[in-house]
């Protein structure tokens, strides 16, 4: 183990651990929203939308998060959509997860029990009001550990923007490895960053599901 390799590149890495870290957040913030719509579609009473909020599911979940990001970046200059490489990396998991969110929010409302919600209408609630106050909070409680595991399965699928030349963690491991030879400490270097940030993430997780147990 060369230890002075790594402490000499260690500053590097920290600074694409960065980088890592905007992407996670703009691909999270994208993907919570696109989940929203896509719960709210595949819920709705119109058949087009519940055909277009699963139709998404399907196709994103479905294909390859890298085959996603390779036609955002390659293919999007022939319609017209000019991407530079941090943005289509992060639109694309932005888009990839957000399917997966959409069946973790869909999986806690439906986990609702419907007793809740015709409680709420014999009390005099309209049916939004009903949804907005009385089944989206229990909900919300319920979503948590699925949203969870869909932001530390998004850190560490971040990887791939380095395929399209994102100063990344990822790529800079690969570059590195090119100059010094040294696969081995480059990787553990690599390893250990990405532990760190989703051992970070899971503990924000377990306190926000262990806050929420508790006030219920």
């Amino acid at each position: 183990m060369d230890f002075a390799l790594i402490i000499r590149i260690l500053p590097v890495f920290i600074d694409a651990a960065w980088t890592t870290v905007e992407i996670s957040l703009i691909s999270l913030l994208l993907g919570l929203a696109v989940a929203s719509l896509i719960t709210a579609a595949r819920m709705s009473h119109f058949v087009w939308f519940r055909f277009l909020g699963a139709a998404y599911v399907s196709v994103f979940r479905g294909t390859p998060a890298l085959i996603q990001i390779f036609l955002l970046y390659f293919g999007g200059p022939q319609v017209g959509i000019q991407l530079e490489p941090f943005a289509a990396g992060s639109i694309a998991l932005g888009l990839n997860i957000g399917a997966y969110m959409a069946e973790s929010m869909r999986g806690g409302i439906l986990a609702v029990d419907r007793g809740q919600m015709e409680a709420a209408r014999s009390l005099g609630f309209a049916s939004g009001q009903a949804f907005r106050w009385i089944v989206l909070p229990q909900a919300a409680k319920l979503m948590i550990r699925p949203l969870g595991v869909n932001t530390v399965a998004l850190v560490k699928g971040t990887a791939l923007v380095a395929t399209i030349s994102v100063v990344d963690l990822t790529y800079t491991a690969q570059r590195f490895i090119g100059s010094t030879y040294k696969p081995f400490e480059i990787f553990a270097v690599t390893a250990v960053l990405y532990m760190v940030m989703v051992y970070g993430l899971t503990l924000l997780i377990d306190a926000l599901d262990r806050r929420y147990a508790e006030e219920t």
